[in-house]
């Protein structure tokens, strides 16, 4: 079974007294989370036990437990999603550059079909967080995207026209081959392949 991905930001991470991904996080009632150290620092300091992030004021000093669960995410984001990103390799001869990039250009990582360029790992995060763009039709770098676009609507070929034996894309399908016999490009690939065997 496939993995479910979830993509966060450093920042929902974040201790807002010490601006650093959180240690032993706390949660207090008004529900902002502060590092442990951070948060006893700052009422040791202050008469008044108050949140750091809203202000809201504590008539006693609540109990500050370790948030166990939250903790151990961090642990697990730390070695993954927020540890560095890999060092991004500027392209190099042979290999595919990024679209967006401007003065040196880094590697190409993926190319969209649906926007259609070529993006490195910085450039290719918004097509994972925002939701305009998660549903994107994302390939290996491709030097050929060109040739994947429909010439006349720029949109990316996804059906095969067996009528005509030609890929199309969804604009064509509704206008020029509307009353044709059509498949999606993958299943005419798959049924060629098991043809040619």
């Amino acid at each position: 079974m496939a993995e479910a991905q979830l993509f966060v930001s450093h920042d929902e991470f974040t201790c807002s007294v010490c601006l650093d991904t959180l240690t032993d996080p706390v949660a207090i009632p008004c529900g902002h989370n502060f590092c442990l150290k951070c948060l006893t620092d700052c009422w040791d300091q202050s008469q008044v036990c108050s949140c750091p992030q809203c202000r809201h004021t504590f008539m006693l000093s609540p109990s500050l437990k370790r948030n166990n669960l939250l903790n151990e995410v961090i642990k697990k984001l730390k070695k993954t999603t927020l540890s560095p990103p890999p060092p991004q390799n500027y392209a190099g001869s042979g290999d595919m550059e990024c679209d967006i990039c401007t003065g040196e250009k880094f590697r190409a990582v993926k190319s969209c079909l649906t926007c259609p360029a070529s993006y490195c790992q910085t450039h290719l995060q918004p097509h994972y967080e925002g939701d305009a763009l998660k549903h994107h039709k994302l390939v290996d770098p491709d030097r050929n995207l060109k040739e994947k676009l429909c010439e006349k609507h720029q949109k990316s070929l996804e059906i095969f026209c067996k009528t005509d034996d030609s890929c199309i894309c969804m604009m064509c399908g509704v206008t020029e081959h509307k009353n044709h016999e059509m498949v999606e490009l993958e299943t005419e690939r798959e049924e060629k392949q098991v043809s040619d065997v």
